[in-house]
């Protein structure tokens, strides 16, 4: 399996593609061309031309320097998932929004809570498409959402995409957060002992979230094995994103479901020996490691997610005064901890781009700029071993194989 990453402007809107297969098929850009089957593809907090201001433009305006490498979202396949991580408008762009097909039965929009808001506040998305991320919690397992992901033949194993959203505390510029994905991809192989089956609503699941593994204290130094997983029952409320539980013009046609916890009962399929995962962690602006180790320790560590396949966080530290917000993006100090701790193979640079910034907020910034050279020097001390560092311009990419 693979892990595709193109990166389509200079600042921070990715497109990542999960594959099956080491050798994802790179059929030319365009709305036409659909995704091979078990693929599972995000866009990250997509904004291609025009300005953003904040509040005012003499307070903030921001202009990109660079081109993107596509004109419009519909030079792209329509992708499984938007993943918006705040609600400023250099991540929450609403003209590039409003590029995507609003009656979808392809793409969910999942957004930071006041993104979301601001997203329905549009009244231009089908309401089945736009929902609110959750703050990651080990105590709640429906904090992270999870999608299916059919068998590719009949009778294979299905696949898996989960995405978790861990929020800073306290955090006065409300930029700081972190997300992480996971994917394991369908399998051809079919199911040795039992046929896939719908647990009947008053059945008790023979394996619960509950009975993972006890998550050690530190993070083992190698990847733990898969679990073995039976099938289970989520749990959704009455604002359930399931399909299977509340069917709906757009959820049903949709190649992906989605299921969060909740009073009445939906069911996953089976899943045995179940192979290892994929995992990213995106956080432009950064945020303390402390907030990930729950997640990764729990989690990752329950469906063999670790060593972390991708970081996408920004190399370059960006200070503001205090009553400005303070620490707008942690840089490589902060990025170093999260790479060292999760044991990443690569690093990406995220939102360093020198965009054009006039105004009264920029007056008192203070930026300091690191290279791919001195990131990877400075992972080299920290980890001893090489992490592969890249800064890719727009419409460059980067395939990274299991």
């Amino acid at each position: 399996m693979s892990l595709t990453v193109k990166h389509l402007n200079g600042d921070t809107t990715f497109l990542l593609t999960f594959s099956p297969n080491d050798n994802y098929p790179q059929t030319p850009l365009g709305s036409q061309f659909q995704q091979p089957p078990g693929t599972f593809s995000i866009l990250v907090d997509p904004w291609l031309s025009g300005p953003t201001t904040m509040w005012h433009p003499k307070f903030l305006l921001s202009k990109h320097t660079t081109p993107s490498c596509i004109p419009h979202l519909s030079h792209i396949p329509e992708p499984n998932v938007v993943l918006i991580s705040q609600d400023k408008p250099d991540h929450c762009h609403e003209a590039t929004l409003r590029q995507l097909d609003p009656t979808s039965p392809i793409t969910t929009i999942l957004a930071e809570p006041t993104a979301a808001k601001k997203i329905r506040g549009m009244k231009f998305f089908h309401p089945d498409m736009v929902h609110s991320l959750r703050p990651f919690s080990e105590r709640k397992p429906d904090s992270v959402i999870r999608f299916y992901i059919p068998p590719i033949i009949p009778g294979g194993t299905p696949g898996e995409a989960t995405i978790s959203f861990i929020p800073a505390k306290l955090d006065m510029a409300k930029v700081h957060n972190a997300i992480g994905v996971t994917y394991r991809p369908p399998s051809s192989s079919c199911i040795p002992s039992r046929p896939f089956s719908p647990i009947s609503p008053n059945s008790q699941p023979p394996f619960h979230q509950s009975q993972y593994p006890p998550a050690p204290q530190n993070l083992p130094m190698t990847p733990p094995e898969s679990p073995t997983w039976q099938s289970s029952t989520l749990r959704t409320d009455s604002n359930t994103l399931s399909s299977a539980s509340t069917p709906s013009s757009h959820q049903s046609n949709s190649n992906h479901n989605l299921s969060v916890s909740s009073r009445s009962s939906v069911t996953s399929t089976s899943r045995i020996h179940a192979e290892k995962a994929l995992s990213f962690i995106y956080s432009p602006h950064g945020v303390n490691y402390s907030l990930i180790r729950a997640y990764a320790s729990t989690h990752l560590v329950s469906i063999a997610a670790l060593p972390l396949t991708l970081l996408l966080h920004s190399f370059d530290r960006v200070e503001n005064p205090w009553y400005l917000g303070g620490n707008v993006a942690a840089g490589s100090p902060g990025g170093i901890e999260i790479a060292q701790n999760l044991m990443a193979r690569c690093w990406i640079s995220a939102h360093d781009e020198d965009k054009d910034n006039t105004g009264l907020s920029v007056m008192s910034v203070k930026t300091r700029k690191y290279t791919k050279e001195e990131v990877r020097k400075m992972l080299r001390q920290e980890l001893g071993s090489n992490v592969n560092v890249a800064n890719l311009a727009p419409g460059a990419e980067m395939v990274l194989k299991a």
